[in-house]
């Protein structure tokens, strides 16, 4: 009896370490690289094993991610990078582009409808097109961070991208949302011969060849070849012939001669530029964030509000964890919607939105027996300007973003949510380089921190992640997902923190997503208590969610619109998960 209870005991214990997960643990000891897809994985580890570091990768496969996933993220686009060097303080890099001076209320409350719009129920911005574009702008994130933080020069880091421009068999998505947008993108010529080669759209795993951009990229390794003196002079080379050169000429006069509104003096005076994180403590760890001209400091703010509540003790994805967490993401995206932009034009009243005691206020508004149906932001003696309207569905797309993560043999770390771009995009002309379309995440309604004005970044949903314990690194994390970016980020964090799973039952174990927020793309609309879970959530539990006046709808196992990568970093071993929810990949040594 006795050894029948001590294998009992025993098979109990082993079942617990070993949860079944639908993607195999991913282990190393020297490095680690998470991303979309294999070419971008191969990128990154590729300047890894020739020296370079982590940030050297991370350029590397967010420039391969520009060839290789166009469907969510072009060069045109944008994004935000946080970087860990060893020894040294968390930094953040804008590489988000800006309003052009032509880009104003007036000018697109006047405007006439495009094409694929119906007059009657388009946004305030076009959702896509030439007049949705802000400056490009992670490209000069990219050689920021390349410059001050990496080590290779950018022929080196560009390498694979310009390999895979010349041609790589393309994935189902990418083939999938060019034929889902051929209609539109066959409205301008350029996009329709990059895109549909023949006038066909490219099969699954067919040979897809990006000659134009090929060209340009190798055009500017060429002005880094001709440049003398350092690296640094060499690297601004590539950066000043992107922005001021010949290059940013013919973006702009394609731009201006088919109805855009970007100009040559809005890329000539465009730069990136560097900033300190946003961080909070939760239970020991130190959360750091983007700041609040992206949606980030969200993140914070929900952990100040759960910090003091033992959720454990909850039950993972009971129903009062998942209320209580719910109510929560609600609370920090109202004050997100009323007060986060971009902090040059506004003044954000950062120190108490992520102060403990403006959340133990806050935390006083959840009722435990009630879902609420109202945005709810902080006043601050200050009337709660309504960003949108109320609706009972989003016109917002869900094209969006991707996702990087890397940590070197150093102890470097690197993550990113590069974004924009995406597809139906217009191919600025011969250059191969398709526009963004950022600028419909600002605002006409006067009086916000988010409200339209030329040069001012658009408030992002863009939020890459880095973890601390005892000042060192212990997570990078980052995700694909629109509004859904930093709920799901929360989600697989308190996952890995309070219930100690591993990164990849973290990323693979089932979430919600809230639709209680003003819409940060389309009509930036607001859906009252809408809340959808995962099908494999319990069936008993969203009807309880029901009772508490949560409009809930069950949708697939697999649903949830984002994608996390994670590495963890813990006494010498690294970690990884990839969300199979998009198929993210992730491989280490």
């Amino acid at each position: 009896m006795t050894r029948l209870l001590v294998l009992a005991a025993f098979a109990a214990a082993l079942s617990a370490q070993t949860r079944a997960t639908m993607f195999p643990p991913v282990r190393g000891t020297h490095e680690m690289v998470g991303a979309a897809n294999n070419f971008e994985v191969e990128a990154g580890y590729r300047m890894l094993t020739q020296g370079g570091n982590a940030v050297d990768a991370g350029v590397a496969a967010i420039l391969t991610a520009a060839v290789t996933e166009q469907s969510r993220f072009g060069l045109g686009g944008e994004a935000p990078l946080m970087i860990k060097l060893a020894g040294k303080p968390v930094v953040v890099v804008s590489g988000a582009g800006w309003a052009p001076v032509k880009a104003t209320i007036d000018f697109y409350r006047n405007r006439q409808p495009e094409p694929w719009e119906n007059p009657s129920r388009m946004p305030p911005i076009p959702s896509d097109g030439i007049r949705a574009a802000t400056i490009p702008g992670v490209f000069d994130g990219l050689i920021l961070a390349l410059s001050e933080y990496g080590t290779m020069s950018f022929e080196q880091v560009s390498a694979p991208a310009i390999e895979y421009a010349a041609g790589f068999p393309i994935g189902e998505e990418f083939a999938g949302f060019i034929r889902s947008t051929q209609g539109v993108l066959e409205l301008w010529p350029a996009s329709k011969a990059f895109f549909l080669p023949n006038g066909v759209a490219p099969a699954r795993g067919e040979i897809f060849r990006e000659p134009t951009l090929a060209k340009t990229l190798n055009e500017l390794v060429q002005a880094e070849q001709k440049t003398p003196g350092k690296r640094a002079a060499k690297l601004k080379a590539v950066r000043d012939l992107f922005y001021q050169g010949s290059l940013a000429k013919r973006m702009a006069a394609f731009s201006e001669q088919n109805g855009g509104l970007i100009s040559d003096e809005d890329l000539k005076n465009f730069h990136a530029e560097t900033d300190q994180p946003r961080s909070t403590m939760y239970r020991g760890y130190q959360i750091m964030k983007p700041g609040f001209w992206t949606q980030g400091p969200v993140l914070l703010q929900a952990l100040n509000l759960l910090e003091s509540v033992n959720l454990r003790a909850m039950g993972h994805n009971s129903p009062e964890y998942l209320h209580l967490v719910v109510e929560t993401v609600k609370l920090a995206f109202a004050d997100r919607d009323r007060y986060y932009g971009d902090p040059k034009f506004s003044e954000i009243p950062e120190q108490t939105l992520l102060s403990k005691e403006y959340a133990a206020d806050r935390r006083k508004l959840i009722d435990p027996l009630h879902a609420s149906m109202e945005s709810r932001p902080g006043t601050f003696g200050k009337s709660a300007v309504p960003p949108g309207v109320v609706a009972k569905v989003s016109s917002a797309g869900d094209q969006d973003t991707t996702c990087v993560n890397v940590v070197d043999r150093m102890g470097n770390v690197f993550s990113a949510t590069p974004s924009g771009a995406w597809l139906p995009s217009v191919i600025a002309g011969d250059t191969g380089i398709p526009f963004g379309t950022r600028l419909p995440a600002l605002l006409l309604t006067p009086g916000l921190p988010n409200t339209l004005q030329a040069g001012k970044r658009p408030r992002l949903t863009l939020s890459p992640t880095i973890v601390l314990k005892d000042g060192q690194p212990f997570l990078a994390l980052s995700t694909p997902g629109g509004d859904n970016q930093d709920q799901a980020l929360l989600q697989v964090l308190l996952n890995i923190i309070d219930f100690g799973m591993t990164p990849q039952e973290a990323v693979e174990a089932p979430r919600f997503q809230t639709e209680h927020f003003y819409t940060t793309l389309g009509s930036h609309e607001f859906i009252p208590g809408r809340l959808s879970l995962e099908g494999r959530i319990p069936r008993a539990v969203a009807d309880r969610l029901a009772t508490l006046g949560h409009k809930v709808n069950v949708a697939g196992d697999w649903s949830n619109s984002s994608a996390p990568t994670v590495i963890k970093i813990s006494e010498g071993v690294l970690e990884g998960g990839a969300d199979p929810r998009r198929g993210r990949f992730i491989f280490g040594r």
